[in-house]
């Protein structure tokens, strides 16, 4: 079966359509799924949820989709670098969902399992418990979170061969690799395909069984989220 595509827009033919769920890669916006989020843009489908830790930044990552309102519901841990998400959210016009973050990154391991939920005591008491079921073990009270299962996942990996075994790098592993377990296809784009048997099997971080197309993204430029400095020591010897 032939996995590599000449592009995202190849690669996302025939799966996207309007109020579908996806589930996104990324920390921030290190190894986020660029390209990949850019045909999404362009084909225009709309009424999105979202399943991703962060929403991207202003004209950035999926920061791009709230722009051209194209997402109904964001499913995030952490949101606070994207103003018009913000600003959306505060007019009504999208639907938010907040999950703390191993939560997140735990409902869509499980959903990836075929787990359809679990009990956890991150959030009980808390705003994140509301409308939950609340069981008791051991005394101590845990609420049920649902797993989260997706019509596509779009991820963003470092180094794939080509049957798709695929390995990432650093940071970016965290929430791309349970992303992808959880969607009914993964779509995935890296920075380089080798030919079969050129990876180390032990360092393959998701088997090839996963990911269903892949694309060649490279070369990407590297964007900071939020960019923090400090004078240099000479400078401040002469202040």
């Amino acid at each position: 079966m032939k996995k590599l595509y000449p592009n995202a827009e190849a690669a996302l033919e025939g799966l996207l359509f309007d109020g579908m769920t996806i589930c996104a890669g990324g920390f921030g916006l290190c190894g986020i799924p660029e390209r990949l989020i850019d045909a999404i843009r362009d084909a225009g489908t709309r009424d999105l949820t979202i399943a991703s830790n962060n929403a991207g930044v202003d004209g950035e990552g999926l920061g791009k989709l709230l722009r051209t309102r194209q997402v109904k519901k964001m499913i995030s841990s952490y949101v606070g670098e994207n103003k018009e998400f913000e600003r959306q959210y505060l007019s009504g016009e999208l639907e938010v969902e907040f999950c703390p973050q191993g939560t997140l990154a735990e409902r869509c391991r499980a959903g990836g399992a075929g787990i359809p939920g679990f009990y956890t005591k991150t959030g009980v008491g808390t705003l994140v418990a509301e409308g939950k079921e609340v069981k008791v073990f051991d005394g101590e009270e845990y609420i049920l979170e649902r797993g989260i299962r997706s019509d596509l996942s779009i991820i963003k990996g470092w180094k794939a061969d080509e049957s798709g075994n695929l390995i990432f790098r650093k940071t970016a592993r965290n929430f791309n690799q349970p992303m992808a377990t959880a969607g009914r296809i993964c779509v995935a784009e890296v920075e380089e395909v080798v030919p079969v048997g050129s990876l180390d099997h032990d360092a393959i971080h998701l088997p090839g069984i996963y990911v269903k197309r892949l694309i060649v993204g490279a070369p990407y430029d590297k964007k900071i989220e939020f960019r923090t400095t400090r004078p240099r020591p000479e400078a401040l010897g002469a202040a």
